[in-house]
């Protein structure tokens, strides 16, 4: 019999409880043993809950059961979530998470400290939900040096970005439909200011790239600044806005990993990918480029990851299966200002100066522009520093920006 116990009654942790009961025996035959929820942990009060009988609000409980195997992390947060993990593993018992900011900023010495006690710590959840990503970076693509993993991590934003392009709403309007369905939290700051997207992308880049990457390492830039006019000068040239997350291996093994909004070609596999739907396209030198799709989030996708995990970690039971990378560093990542790239740009100047100070440029057009208002995209690729200086001094008003 092995016993599991859930940190946290909210969204995925209910959900864990739900898909460990509802698929206890098709979970028992995969494991060929007996799994059972035996606690979960909460401040809260649920008397009303089919699970009434099984929380507790001391952690010390879970920790001293010598009963209790795997421990499922949903609490969320980097504090009291880490401090319960690392406890967790000290007892010798397999930590499950979905907690993405934990994994982006402690993954690498909590994976030690996993691997010191001979136990898991595994997080296929923490990115893109229900979206199998992270065990076939380490095991079905093995064979393959990836050298970039780049996507859309974020259903959120992606959400409304979408509403934006299909039903004409403003930023303010979509985020606001967002938080009525619920895809969007009543604070949003996380997703729309692309800090979500920015752990994603570190823990992908670290299994990727096999170095700790962390967020403070992550220029991120997020949607706050996309408009409708942007959208529609992006459709008069046949491309969607899309936030992505990119990390990218050069040649001498340094790695550069970033979260900004992207004009992509109308035809480009990820410019498909709407609503809260998530994608992730890994590239390698044997494979090339592959993609991983589905709904980034939602209670029941998100805890059907999380349960994987825990049938993993059961399976692993004395001979502990674990992830690995390395310590990271500040001089393992390198600057995205570096890279050159056609940019889509928004601004009040004369095309005639834009052309002056660019050359040729792609002028693009929208119904209803105000007067004096261009925007383009750059005819050759500049890196971001380039182009500032070519643009410097050329409007007085804020300059819009985009990746192309």
């Amino acid at each position: 019999m092995i016993y599991v116990a859930i940190l946290g009654f909210g969204v995925v942790g209910s959900g864990v409880a739900e898909v460990l009961t509802t698929n206890q025996e098709s979970i028992d035959r995969r494991v060929r043993d007996e799994i059972r929820l035996k606690y979960i942990l909460d401040v809260r009060d649920f008397p009303d809950s089919p699970y009434a009988d099984k929380f507790v609000k001391d952690f010390s409980v879970i920790e001293n059961d010598p009963e209790v195997s795997v421990v499922v992390e949903t609490i969320g947060g980097a504090t009291v979530a880490l401090d319960f993990t690392r406890r967790a593993l000290q007892a010798g018992k397999s930590v499950v998470s979905s907690n993405k900011e934990l994994v982006a900023t402690h993954g690498y010495d909590l994976l030690q400290l996993a691997k010191e006690k001979k136990v898991s710590y595994l997080f296929e959840a923490s990115v893109g939900g229900g979206i199998p990503i992270l065990r076939p970076l380490t095991s079905c693509l093995a064979a393959n040096e990836l050298t970039e993993v780049c996507g859309i991590l974020n259903g959120t934003t992606n959400y409304i970005l979408t509403r934006m392009i299909r039903g004409g709403l403003s930023f303010d309007a979509a985020l606001k439909e967002a938080q009525e369905k619920g895809y969007a939290e009543r604070d949003p700051s996380a997703d729309i200011q692309g800090q979500d997207a920015c752990r994603k992308i570190c823990i992908l880049a670290a299994l990727a790239f096999g170095q700790h990457i962390y967020p403070s390492q992550v220029p991120t830039e997020g949607i706050t600044g996309i408009t409708l006019e942007d959208v529609a000068y992006a459709d008069s040239c046949g491309r969607k806005i899309k936030l992505l997350g990119r990390a990218i291996r050069r040649e001498d093994g340094k790695i550069c990993a970033y979260v900004a909004p992207h004009l992509l070609d109308g035809e480009e596999p990820l410019a498909g990918v709407e609503d809260v739907f998530n994608a992730i396209s890994v590239t390698g030198n044997a494979i090339g480029e592959v993609m991983f799709y589905g709904r980034g989030a939602g209670k029941l996708p998100t805890a059907s990851a999380v349960v994987a995990d825990v049938i993993d970690a059961a399976r692993s039971m004395g001979q502990s299966k674990y992830l690995d990378w390395g310590p990271g560093g500040e001089d393992i990542t390198f600057s995205p200002d570096t890279l050159s790239d056609r940019w889509y740009v928004r601004l009040h100047a004369p095309a005639e100066e834009v052309r002056a100070r660019l050359g040729e440029v792609q002028f693009l057009a929208r119904p209803g522009a105000t007067e004096g208002e261009t925007a383009f995209l750059t005819g050759r690729q500049y890196t971001r520093p380039e182009l500032d200086r070519a643009l410097e001094g050329l409007s007085a008003d804020s300059v819009i920006r985009m990746y192309h």
